[in-house]
Order: structure tokens, then sequence, then C-alpha cells
């Protein structure tokens, strides 16, 4: 498994031919548990990446492959993912994080919770978009804190651009929902521009600002509750599919 943090390719730079991308590489100590979660529960939870469709019935049986699918994109540590799919046993979660032990604290909490609608992929999450998730197969994208490139010159690297947008779109069924979160109201302002601009989805905020409130099903993680301790806002922006 590779220690980079996805997502996708943006743009090419024409100057240097080569493709910008919105991750970088991320050091990080796998724990001794995670280590082992990796080496136990890997070959149950976590899916390989192919040039082919996914298949449900290959992944959670004939008795979970006709429930609705959420697609997770940078789950981090896992502890929000972990409790989602916990409040809400009767939905199945593909969840994608390329940082190793990010996968491994997640495998660690399906154990622990004994969770049996998560799946995992370790890869980028664009090229399983574009590659093995079929149009108008998800009933809702997830994406919590994305990385905001603070800097100007960095912005190109956002995943919140048009370009990924209009992926998501394609991916979601007729009903289905967007839901980003982030704590950088730069970053919020961009998103809400970009997915305002497209045409395929509803705003479901019934607030003049365009935020929404938090839904219950996502949790407060512990970062999140510092922040807002300290003063910090956070903004939801929930988007449906015409």
């Amino acid at each position: 498994m590779s220690n980079e943090i996805p997502i996708m390719p943006v743009e090419t730079d024409n100057a240097h031919h080569r493709v910008i991308r919105t991750f970088v590489k991320r050091a990080g100590r796998t724990t001794t548990g995670q280590a082992r979660a990796l080496e136990i529960l890997a070959p149950q939870f976590v899916l390989n990446f192919q040039n082919q469709m996914f298949d449900p019935m290959a992944s959670w049986g004939q008795e979970r492959a006709h429930l609705p699918m959420i697609l997770e994109i940078g789950f981090g540590m896992g502890e929000a993912t972990a409790k989602i799919a916990q409040s809400l046993p009767n939905i199945n979660f593909l969840c994608c994080e390329v940082h190793q032990p990010g996968v491994g604290a997640l495998l660690k909490r399906i154990e622990e919770l004994d969770l049996k609608n998560i799946r995992i992929f370790s890869h980028d999450a664009v090229e399983i978009l574009q590659q093995m998730i079929a149009d108008n197969m998800l009933n809702g994208i997830h994406l919590f804190f994305p990385d905001p490139w603070h800097k100007k010159r960095h912005h190109k690297r956002r995943f919140m651009q048009a370009p990924i947008v209009a992926l998501l779109c394609q991916k979601l069924k007729q009903g289905g929902y967007f839901h980003c979160a982030t704590d950088w109201e730069p970053y919020a302002q961009q998103s809400l521009e970009v997915l305002r601009a497209q045409t395929q989805l509803k705003n479901s905020s019934t607030h003049e600002n365009g935020y929404s409130d938090k839904p219950s099903y996502r949790p407060l993680t512990k970062f999140e509750t510092r922040g807002l301790r300290l003063g910090h806002g956070v903004w939801d922006l929930i988007f449906t599919k015409k």
C-alpha cells in the first residue's frame, strides 16, 4: 500500500508536461495494533483497485448487495467513518484512504465494533470513481475536512473543482447527495461557488447563506470539538442530484 494521500489529477501543467495532483506524500508511523489489523483484516475488508466495475454482490453478498451505498473520500483515521457506519447499519460504505496508518486504524474500529457495512479502497479516489464506480451507482458521497491547500498558489490542488464535481455528479443516483464539511471558511466559500455552478445539483440548505446545518449522522470528531471550543467555525454543504 502507498503512503500517498490522494486524491486526483486536476489539470495538466503544459509548461512542464506533468499532471497537477491534489495529494502529497505524508509520513506516518504505523502502530503495532494498526499493523496487526492490516495483516489480519485487510484481506476481508480492503478491496483491490481494478480496471473493472465494482460489484457489490462480490463484496457484501446477497444479503447486503441491494442496500444503499455511500462513498467516503479521505477518511483520515476513520473515527467519524466508524461512528457513521455504526449508526447506519443498513447502508454500505465504500471508504477511500491511502494513508496506511489510517487504513489500519479504521480496520481496528471495524473489528472492535463488529461492523459489517464498510469496505476500504487504499487507492486514489478519483481513479476509483473513474474506473470502478458505475454511473448512477451511489446514493451519497462524503468529503469531510479535505485539505484546504491554504496558499493561493496551491488552490489548483484543491479537491473541490468543477471537473471533479462533475465526475461526482455522474456517479450519483438521481436524488443522491454530496456532503462536504470544512473548517476553513475560504474553502467553504469556494466550494459553495463550485457546487452552485453545477447545474445537476440542488442546494439542500434552507439558509440564505447556502450552508446546511450539521446532519445528525455526522459526528463531531475530537479535532472538530477542540476547534469549536476555540471558536473555529465548521461549514457543511449538502447538495442533491436533480
